[in-house]
């Protein structure tokens, strides 16, 4: 199957867009590469493509509209977060919605130790005594917290934060790493404190099953960013009133299994 919508995606291409395959979810396929969608003269650290490929268990008609709708929902957001003050997040460069395409520019390098530059592997890169209190994975983690402050006290949501989700990479002219948040399918405009709650939830309980041994500082680090991004110390109490209901709620579930 994902063979065929490679295919696919190199046909509607053309034969000299050159696409490698990064990654394949349940609603979407990431491809990367270094050619812009306009002009084969512009290269930077590259671009990535988007593609929601058709579902056959959906009749086309719908499953054309729920494409078109989705993506242009995504589109709307980037172009929104392009414009937030504070906020890292890739760059908005073409869209397709009728076909289920979006470019964006590439956020993201390579780690010291081979591994691409996720949240997720930074931390695992870390995941020892001797590494995972330093200063530096302190630092990555406020600006995490940051950055989602920034979103929620812009009234948006991010809907799938997980640490592979935010994306690290060193700023030109302090060489420090800086945190990035990437793919926004799932994100939209919220003013439900609700929605807020559950995004760090999801966060949280991301951070403690890949990272357990030491999710308690790493989370405290989130948070500490988290609180320090808020422009209404009302609003935040809000956020972190509902963020513990809902922590409460997650532990029932689990206790009751």
């Amino acid at each position: 199957m994902s063979a065929d919508i490679v295919d696919k995606v190199k046909t509607y291409l053309g034969k000299d867009f050159p696409v490698t395959l990064i990654s394949q979810g349940a609603e979407a396929l990431v491809f990367e590469t270094k050619k812009h969608p306009f002009d084969p003269e512009l290269t930077n650290n590259g671009y990535i493509i988007k593609y929601r490929p058709h579902k056959r268990y959906r009749h086309p008609q719908i499953d054309k509209t729920l494409t078109k709708k989705r993506t242009v929902a995504e589109c709307r957001c980037l172009v929104k977060l392009n414009s937030m003050k504070g906020i890292n997040a890739p760059l908005l460069v073409a869209s397709d919605p009728y076909n289920g395409y979006i470019w964006q520019t590439k956020v993201g390098e390579q780690l010291p130790n081979g591994e691409f530059s996720s949240l997720k592997n930074f931390l695992w890169m870390h995941n020892n005594d001797e590494d995972a209190y330093l200063q530096k994975v302190q630092e990555v983690l406020i600006k995490v917290g940051q950055q989602i402050g920034i979103l929620h006290n812009n009234q948006y949501i991010h809907g799938d934060l997980t640490s592979s989700n935010v994306v690290l990479q060193r700023s030109a002219e302090s060489g420090s790493w800086e945190a990035y948040l990437i793919d926004f399918g799932l994100s939209g405009y919220s003013t439900m404190i609700e929605d807020k709650g559950v995004d760090l939830y999801v966060l949280e309980r991301a951070i403690m099953s890949t990272h357990s041994l030491y999710a308690e500082k790493y989370n405290e680090w989130i948070m500490q960013g988290y609180k320090d991004s808020f422009d209404s110390e009302d609003h935040l109490k809000q956020v972190l009133k509902r963020f513990e209901e809902v922590r409460q709620r997650g532990r029932k579930r689990s206790m009751l299994g």
